[in-house]
């Protein structure tokens, strides 16, 4: 309790984030667990019980575990709830959008009996609804349109650190300078991780994983190639996709979207629409949109969806700056 004080947690919230891990650690019990000793999968099997009984605590259960993760340095768990919840929100905001750049009734046909996956259900089986809504967005709308939808992003990204990227570029005034320091920049945090055994967003860091970042020009920010800049994406898991022996699962944990991945892995991905990745163009695009202070233009080039192993995008390089 003190410990989510001290981060600025509320006394309310508080009490519902200790309220949530005590009911977490009776169900543990019957197994003779505890949340000290949750196995792989255990947060997964709680939070599906908790969908299938209608509870309401899902996020409320994921934020008290992600806390208490960090106080206990329980990185495993972290894992598994980034699993569970990256980009959750993503169909909620399609829903809404539709409604804002077109009319509610549209928006109901093309969500006509067909319910968004819960936060809390198995990752894996979203890709069956993405499936099914690129279909009908790709019928009721256009392509074009359809690509509209998605390419600002579907479930967004902090936009404090890209503000403070952009005083480097503004004080830089110069593109490739600019991308030098930022990978500087990005692989000096992946050592700071790998020494002090922290994560870089959900993956842990070794040697091995510093040197793909490293070895890998466009990963993060981006190298400048005429008049785009062509940005590979730091996969989702690295260490596993470079155990992994098989191409599919090596896509399978490059991949960030939950909305994709569970499709990669049982080999149905062709399935969806391969626009869908226009969301993840639209992560880059926030970014870039920031630091050249106007709208940019950022396209798929190869994706896991599209069989390949890395997500890769060019980013059109406004006519002021391509000097």
């Amino acid at each position: 309790m003190k410990y989510l004080l001290q981060n600025n947690i509320t006394q309310e919230q508080a009490t519902g984030f200790v309220s949530r891990l005590n009911q977490f650690n009776s169900y543990l019990k019957k197994e003779d667990l505890n949340v000290d000793s949750i196995p792989t999968g255990g947060i997964l099997e709680y939070t599906e019980y908790l969908v299938e009984n209608e509870s309401k605590t899902v996020l409320e259960l994921l934020i008290a575990l992600y806390h208490y993760a960090y106080f206990t340095k329980k990185y495993d768990y972290i894992v598994e709830i980034i699993d569970i919840e990256e980009s959750s929100n993503a169909m909620d905001n399609l829903y809404l959008r539709i409604a804002e750049q077109f009319d509610e009734k549209i928006r109901d046909e093309i969500f006509e009996n067909i319910d968004i996956p819960p936060l809390g259900g198995d990752p894996d089986k979203k890709p069956e609804f993405t499936k099914e809504i690129m279909k009908r967005l790709e019928e009721k709308l256009s392509v074009e349109d359809t690509i509209k939808l998605l390419a600002p992003c579907l479930h967004g990204r902090p936009l404090e650190p890209i503000k403070r990227d952009r005083e480097d570029f503004l004080r830089l005034s110069d593109i490739d300078e600019f991308l030098k320091l930022k990978k500087q920049e990005f692989v000096e945090r992946v050592q700071k991780h790998q020494k002090e055994g922290t994560l870089e967003y959900a993956q842990y860091i070794d040697e091995e994983v510093v040197e793909y970042i490293k070895s890998n020009p466009t990963i993060t920010p981006g190298i400048r190639e005429g008049d785009k800049i062509i940005v590979t994406k730091i996969p989702y898991q690295i260490k596993k996709l470079l155990n992994a022996e098989d191409e599919r699962m090596k896509r399978y944990y490059s991949c960030y979207c939950a909305w994709v991945r569970g499709a990669i892995k049982n080999g149905t991905e062709q399935e969806i629409s391969p626009n869908f990745c226009h969301c993840s163009a639209g992560f880059t695009k926030q970014y870039w949109d920031i630091i050249f202070d106007q709208p940019t233009k950022v396209e798929p080039i190869e994706t896991p969806l599209t069989g390949k192993v890395e997500c890769k995008f060019a980013v059109h390089i406004p006519k002021e700056f391509q000097k």
